[in-house]
Formats: C-alpha cells, sequence, structure tokens
C-alpha cells in the first residue's frame, strides 16, 4: 500500500518502519519543521531521533522548506538537494542552527538504505 507523502497515513506508516528497522537512533535533537507548498497545503512536522512526527513540538529550530525539496529529503535521502536549496535561499532556519547541524550528521533515514528503499515503496 501506498500514502501520499506527508500524510497522516504516511508518517504512521514510516514510523512503523523506523520501529521495524530499530529506529530511534540519532542524536537528542528536536526541530520543527514547516513544509510548504504541498498539494494539501502547509504542513508543520517535527524531526527528532532520526524520524518525523505531525505537528511542532516547540523545538528551539525551526525550518521552513519547500514541498518538493522535504520531499527528495525524505523520501529520495537526498542530503545534496537539501544543501543546494539551502545555498540557494528555498530553506530557512530560524533559532540555533547547531540542532539542525547535529540531525544532519546523523543522516536519518537516508543512513539506512534499507529504510529508505522501504520508505520509497509505500510513497505515492
Amino acid at each position: 500500500m501506498s500514502y501520499a507523502f506527508l500524510s497522516d497515513e504516511w508518517l504512521e506508516a514510516v514510523a512503523r518502519l523506523r520501529e521495524e528497522s530499530g529506529g530511534g537512533d540519532g542524536p537528542d535533537v528536536t526541530v520543527d519543521v514547516t513544509v510548504t507548498g504541498g498539494p494539501d497545503g502547509d504542513r508543520e512536522l517535527h524531526l527528532g531521533r532520526g524520524g518525523v512526527g505531525p505537528g511542532h513540538v516547540g523545538a528551539p529550530t525551526k525550518l521552513v522548506l519547500p514541498y518538493d525539496t522535504a520531499r527528495q529529503m525524505f523520501v529520495e535521502g537526498d542530503q545534496q538537494a537539501a544543501m543546494q536549496a539551502f545555498m540557494a535561499g528555498r530553506i530557512k532556519v530560524e533559532g540555533d542552527m547547531t540542532k539542525l547541524m547535529q540531525l544532519q550528521g546523523s543522516g536519518g533515514a537516508a543512513a539506512d538504505p534499507q529504510l529508505l528503499e522501504r520508505i520509497k515503496a509505500l510513497t505515492a
């Protein structure tokens, strides 16, 4: 079964995959994320412990990025696309930039090729 990227169902399915793969790794850092321009409008999320969840949680760092870049990062594992979008000013960061750098160093799902392939497979 496949789910629309960033839908509640997609977030739940990704969380299940991460749990099955022994997820929860990564630095103890949380970042609030707003994804703009999606098919259903803007979406608020949070990143932490290598995973993604719904809603903001009041993290000290906030990231605002376009839908296409979020998809490249979360589904394709393309961290280079994220860096290019940041350098082009399409990603905005508010707050503690060092928190974002800690998350980037962990790699998230991109650090686990099998998990990344499973995320791609369930994403419509």
